[in-house]
C-alpha cells in the first residue's frame, strides 16, 4: 500500500523534525529523509513530495492533509493521492482560516520545542497576550525562537514570566521515555501538552475570556482532537485555530516559543551540569559521540536523552 502527497516548504521541514527520532541513517540517495515506524515507511524528496508505505499509510498521511501544497498538485504523477479523501478540500492546506483583526485580538498562543534534539526535553509553553499588551511584545521584538540568539531569549522570556498568564509543560527525558516506551508517541504528547497549557491558562485568568487560541500547527486538527479525547484529556473550553508559522499570525505564539525555548535552555544546562559534559542542540554526529561517552562513563543515557532516536544505536556502535 502507498499514499504520495506533495507537502508545503513549511510543512516539510516540520516533516523533518516529527520524524527525526524514526530517521533511517543514512537517507537513501536522492531523499531529504526517510522514516520507519511501526505500519508505515516515509520517505521524503526536496520537492517536496512524501511517501506513504505500507500497511499504515492512509492513517499516517491523513496527520498532513492540512499541509498539502494544492498549488503544485498538478506536477505529481499520476500514482499520487490525497490519503483517502481525508477533507483537502476544505481550506488552503486545510489551515485554520483567521478572522479579519486576528493579529490584534487577545490571544492564547502555544508553540513546543525540543522535538528534533536528541538530548533535553520535549517544552511546550502557553501565553495568554491581552489586547493591550499586543503592541508592546511586538515593539520588544518577540519572534520565533529558532530566529533569535540565546542571549535575545534569556532578555525577553521574564517579560513573560514577571507580567503575563503562562504555563510550562516541560516534559524531561526521563519521563519523556516513559511515555514514549508505553505506546505514546512524540506528536500525542505535543497535543496533551498544549492543552494541558491552555487549560491552566485559562485557569489563571480569574474568569477573563480570551478571544482565541492559536496553536503553531504540528497535526492535523482533528487529529489533535482525536489524541485528547484518546487521552481522556479535557480540551481547552476556548475556541483553538491551528497555523504553521502562527508566530507569524499572533505576537502570543511568539511568547509561547521563546518561553518554551528560555526553559529548554535552563533545563539543558542543568543536564549538562550532571551529564559533565555540554550537551549538543540537535540530532546530528556530535549528538553520537556525547551519548557513547555518557554510556562509556557508566551514566544513565535516559536521563539525559530521548532514547527511541536513531542516536543511541549510533552511539552504541561507537563504543
Amino acid at each position: 500500500m502507498q499514499t504520495v502527497i506533495l507537502l508545503t516548504k513549511a510543512a516539510l521541514k516540520k516533516a523533518a523534525e516529527i520524524y527525526q527520532p524514526y530517521a533511517v541513517q543514512p537517507a537513501p540517495q536522492y531523499t531529504l529523509f526517510q522514516a520507519k515506524k511501526p505500519g508505515v515507511t516515509i520517505t521524503a524528496y526536496k520537492s517536496g513530495k512524501v511517501m506513504f508505505q505500507g500497511t499504515n499509510c492512509d492513517s499516517e498521511a491523513a496527520i498532513w492533509a492540512n499541509n498539502i501544497d494544492h498549488s503544485a498538485t498538478a506536477e505529481m504523477n499520476t500514482t499520487t493521492q490525497s490519503p483517502s479523501n481525508t477533507g483537502t478540500k476544505k481550506s488552503k492546506h486545510n489551515e485554520s482560516v483567521l478572522p479579519a483583526g486576528f493579529k490584534d485580538w487577545g490571544v492564547i498562543g502555544s508553540d513546543e520545542v525540543g522535538a528534533g534534539a536528541y538530548f533535553g526535553p520535549l517544552t511546550t509553553a502557553a501565553v495568554y497576550v491581552s489586547r493591550d499588551q499586543v503592541p508592546k511584545l511586538r515593539a520588544m521584538g518577540f519572534a520565533d525562537s529558532k530566529t533569535l540568539t540565546d542571549d535575545k531569549i534569556v532578555q525577553l522570556a521574564p517579560y513573560i514570566i514577571e507580567n503575563l498568564p503562562y504555563h510550562i509543560v516541560n516534559l524531561t527525558p526521563d519521563f519523556y521515555n516513559k511515555k514514549q516506551a508505553s505506546g505514546q508517541n512524540v506528536v500525542a504528547m505535543k497535543a496533551l501538552s498544549h492543552n494541558f497549557a491552555h487549560n491552566k491558562v485559562i485557569a489563571k485568568l480569574n474568569g477573563e475570556q480570551p478571544d482565541g487560541m492559536l496553536i503553531d500547527q504540528f497535526v492535523q486538527e482533528s487529529s489533535y482532537y482525536r489524541y485528547l479525547q484518546k487521552n481522556r484529556q479535557v480540551k481547552a473550553p476556548v475556541k483553538a485555530y491551528f497555523k504553521t508559522k502562527g508566530e507569524q499570525q499572533h505576537v502570543a505564539v511568539a511568547a509561547a516559543s521563546v518561553l518554551a525555548r528560555y526553559v529548554e535552555l535552563q533545563t539543558m544546562e542543568q543536564l549538562s551540569k550532571e551529564a559533565g559534559v555540554k550537551l549538543p542542540i540537535g540530532a546530528g554526529k556530535e549528538a553520537d559521540r556525547v551519548a557513547a561517552k555518557l554510556m562509556r562513563e557508566g551514566k544513565d543515557l535516559g536521563h539525559f536523552a530521548k532514547l527511541h532516536f536513531a542516536n543511541t544505536k549510533k552511539a552504541k556502535k561507537l563504543l
